[in-house]
């Protein structure tokens, strides 16, 4: 049977045909790319979150009438990835999907130029999303691949496809040349990975012919947020978050980020000309608010601060009372924050919570006003992106920045529901910033470390997200590790054991505490969280 003539455009039935495709192509991939890992433990999980977080996309275009025009078509999956994004890289595929849906409009079919435009767009889209965009991730490997499209925009379909996904794979193997913690570790970049697995569908889509997929062994490579593993240092960050919609056009966006940027951090501008939607954390909300004055027109201003919040509307929930969500990794810990009154989240490595699932947890508070604590790095975007949809149905919505579970728990601490909204904020804000995080765990491979060269089984002492020391027996990390954290000062120590008990382990380092540190309170909890037989906080 003869093979059907090559599309010449892009229309929604090509689109269905490449989310298939794609989704099937990353579920192949999606071990590998997880692997593809510097972390010497396996929490390295950005194919898991790729593969759910296009699988959400994709049961989003069953809503869609048949015969859904491209625009729709791109809309439906971008809303869908946005709802069920896990980790920051499905957090920059929703953007991506985004912003090719806003070049598609209502046209009923996109030619190889506007597909070209609309790969550009969406990786201008990522971009912007991102506070501080770094060179050598999945925002390198899809902005190449968008320049290489372009330049053959002038073809047909097949040409503009395959010359997108040559660049992408051009461009992820350039990815070590551009981050060090890359190239000390002879690996590429799993987001970009997981870009190419995507272009290389749509050229099997466009062409009919598979593109051959390189092994584990042939690329044994890519850091999911290496950055963030790397570069995870204690962050003493600002105690307000200013959120607002901004009237102004894209040729004032680059000084505004600029500005934010100086002022603060977890910044985020979404959208595009003429209405943009800005979120900040900073210390000086007036100069974060004039930054806005200064680009265009802000509106719908929202601080959480000690000035007064916007209302929440819409909803008929008591004017009483406040929820809390808390992403969590174990049920020891889930009991625990139950009981401290949040509503939780699973989530944790291999399992990071999606946007749809923190924001079904704000929901489930039936609280007009609540508090999120994402606990991991990986689901600060998710949690930002569910707190943004939540505004939008008149919640009043705050993360937290907490990177790990201690954090939350000292926040949850101090949690008051009978103080305003802003200043509960600012104190589980502030206590979470005081408290050092840090933990033990065993090397699943050799990898390079803050700490020098780990080999497989080695015990891993982890400070505020940072490797710092290597060990083979657990209690002595464990000791190295607390009396590191104590160096600087500390009144309270809490350790939480993993899925295996360690009961013993923690007793031999409240001893040593007793020992050593007699002024210094102790807690010890069972979380059950996989990976880590301790967690460490010091407050």
């Amino acid at each position: 049977m003869s093979q059907p003539p090559p599309p010449q455009a892009v229309d929604g039935a090509v689109l269905h045909r490449w989310a298939a495709v794609a989704l099937h192509a990353l579920e192949a991939a999606r071990a590998e790319i997880d692997e593809l890992n510097v972390y010497p433990v396996p929490d390295g999980d950005t194919g898991t979150n790729l593969h759910l977080t296009l699988e959400a996309a994709v049961l989003a275009l069953g809503q869609l009438p048949d015969g859904a025009a491209p625009g729709e078509t791109l809309g439906a999956l971008s809303r869908g990835a946005l709802l069920g994004a896990r980790g920051n890289s499905g957090v920059i595929l929703s953007q991506v999907l985004r912003g090719m849906a806003e070049t598609a409009g209502d046209r009923d079919r996109l030619d190889p130029a506007t597909w070209a435009t609309a790969l550009g767009q969406g990786s201008e889209a990522a971009y912007a999303a991102v506070a501080d965009p770094v060179e050598g991730t999945m925002l390198t490997v899809a902005r190449e691949a968008a320049r290489a499209a372009a330049q053959y925009a002038d073809g047909d379909l097949a040409a503009v496809v395959v010359a997108a996904a040559d660049a992408a794979r051009a461009a992820l193997a350039r990815t070590p040349e551009q981050l060090e913690v890359l190239r000390l570790a002879g690996v590429v970049d799993a987001g970009g990975r997981g870009v190419c697995v995507l272009l290389d569908a749509l050229v099997e889509v466009v062409t009919g012919t598979a593109v051959p997929q390189p092994g584990a062994s042939a690329t044994a490579t890519g850091a999911a947020s290496a950055l963030e593993r790397f570069h995870g240092s204690p962050h003493e960050g600002p105690a307000y978050e200013v959120m607002y919609l901004l009237d102004a056009p894209q040729t004032a966006i680059p000084a505004l980020r600029s500005a934010l940027s100086e002022l603060g951090d977890a910044l985020v501008v979404v959208g595009g000309e003429p209405t943009w939607n800005v979120h900040v954390h900073v210390d000086d909300v007036g100069l974060a608010i004039e930054a806005g004055v200064e680009a265009g027109r802000p509106h719908r201003i929202r601080v959480t601060s000690f000035r007064d919040a916007a209302r929440a509307e819409a909803l008929a929930l008591p004017d009483e009372g406040r929820g809390v969500v808390s992403v969590v990794a174990g049920q020891g810990l889930g009991a625990l924050f139950e009981t401290a009154g949040a509503t939780v989240v699973p989530g944790g490595p291999g399992r990071r919570a999606s946007t749809g699932e923190i924001l079904a947890g704000v929901r489930a508070t039936r609280r007009r006003d609540v508090i999120v604590l994402p606990n991991d790095a990986d689901s600060l975007a998710v949690a930002q992106a569910a707190a943004a949809q939540a505004r939008d149905e008149g919640l009043r919505v705050a993360v937290i920045p907490t990177r790990a579970s201690v954090q939350a728990l000292a926040a949850l601490a101090v949690h008051d529901a009978a103080r305003r909204f802003e200043d509960d904020v600012v104190a589980m804000t502030a206590a979470a910033n005081h408290c050092r995080h840090g933990g033990v765990t065993v090397a699943s491979r050799e990898a390079v470390t803050m700490a020098g060269v780990c080999q497989v089984g080695d015990v891993l002492g982890i400070v505020d997200g940072d490797f710092a020391v290597i060990g083979d027996d657990l209690s002595e990390v464990a000791r190295a590790v607390v009396d590191r954290m104590l160096g600087s000062g500390g009144e309270l120590v809490t350790v939480v054991t993993g899925a295996d008990g360690q009961q013993a382990l923690a007793e031999a380092l409240v001893r040593h505490l007793h020992t050593t540190r007699p002024e210094v309170d102790t807690l010890v909890y069972d979380g059950g969280q996989p990976r880590y037989p301790l967690l460490i906080g010091v407050e």
